[in-house]
């Protein structure tokens, strides 16, 4: 059963999932897009997960696909709060756990403390 006070991530792939799966120590719903998506596709997708009621986070790569779905989702979810990776990592999966684990602290999402700096 849908739980809508479970915070929920957007991320673009399996591997970034996989990333902050490894850091939190919270109940997270992530969600992949698999890149940019259509406008049906995203409307189906905030339908599903009942984004529309549920505490939001945007956690996308710093790269121009990145932006670009970051861009069409803030359309879409105007309420969702933006979680940014440094630029110098450019992706969530290349980013080093502890900076993960501070952009996410950053948004109030628990971590793992082991991944603290």
């Amino acid at each position: 059963m849908l739980n809508l006070d479970t915070k929920l991530i957007i991320v673009e792939g399996r591997t970034d999932k996989e990333k902050i799966e490894k850091v939190i120590d919270d109940q997270v719903e992530i969600v992949c897009t698999n890149g940019t998506i259509g406008l049906e596709r995203l409307e189906n997708l905030i339908e599903a997960y009942h984004m529309d009621h549920r505490d939001v986070y945007i956690l996308v790569d710093e790269d121009n696909a990145g932006k670009k779905l970051r861009k069409q989702l803030s359309r879409e979810l105007p309420h969702a709060v933006h979680i940014y990776v440094d630029k110098a990592f450019r992706e969530v999966a290349a980013t080093p756990e502890p900076e993960l684990a501070a952009a996410l602290i950053s948004s109030h999402i628990m971590i793992n403390p082991n991944y603290l700096l």
